[in-house]
């Protein structure tokens, strides 16, 4: 009796704490369940790293770019972001900074994850929003790749900032 009532005090900790750490984002018709808690995490573990960042006058992903998306298109826009970073970030940070290479990966992993939820909702992507991510890579591709990766993980910041402002919304 005392095991079976241990196991269920057990259980509703466990579902109690659950919704502090993972959150359904509602992106236009899509759900995606977002890790934030993991994802801050495993940011804040690479911080280090970011602190070599010479290139103080360029932004890749500015904060204006990921607040003005248009409605309708957050999917779109969430799904060509994870793209982004999962293709182009992830894998140059981790090779130039092997130090990092768990926590990049990490993040890769909950991108990827991210990234198949969103597949399966079949977002439709407007020109302006597929404008707003080529400009990201326009922007990456002006740097070194080392620097451009180093760049893109100081911003993903404003990406994190930008989940919990529509884990609000919700």
């Amino acid at each position: 009796m005392l095991l079976s009532c241990s196991l269920c005090l057990l259980l509703l900790l466990g579902c109690l704490s659950e919704p502090a750490h993972s959150r359904t984002l509602q992106l236009d018709s899509c759900s995606v369940t977002v890790h934030l808690y993991e994802l801050r995490r495993y940011h804040s573990d690479i911080r280090s790293a970011l602190s070599e960042d010479s290139n103080i006058g360029v932004k890749i992903l500015d904060k204006a770019l990921i607040t003005d998306v248009q409605e309708g298109q957050m999917c779109c826009f969430m799904q060509l972001l994870m793209r982004f970073y999962v293709e182009r970030v992830f894998g140059s940070f981790g090779s130039s900074w092997p130090q990092y290479q768990r926590f990049s990966s990490a993040l890769a992993n909950a991108f990827v994850t991210i990234r198949k939820d969103i597949r399966s909702c079949h977002c439709l992507c407007e020109e302006d929003t597929q404008k707003k991510i080529d400009s990201v890579n326009a922007e990456f591709i002006k740097l070194e790749v080392s620097q451009a990766a180093l760049k893109a993980m100081g911003e993903l910041d404003t990406v994190l900032d930008w989940l919990d402002a529509l884990k609000d919304k919700n």
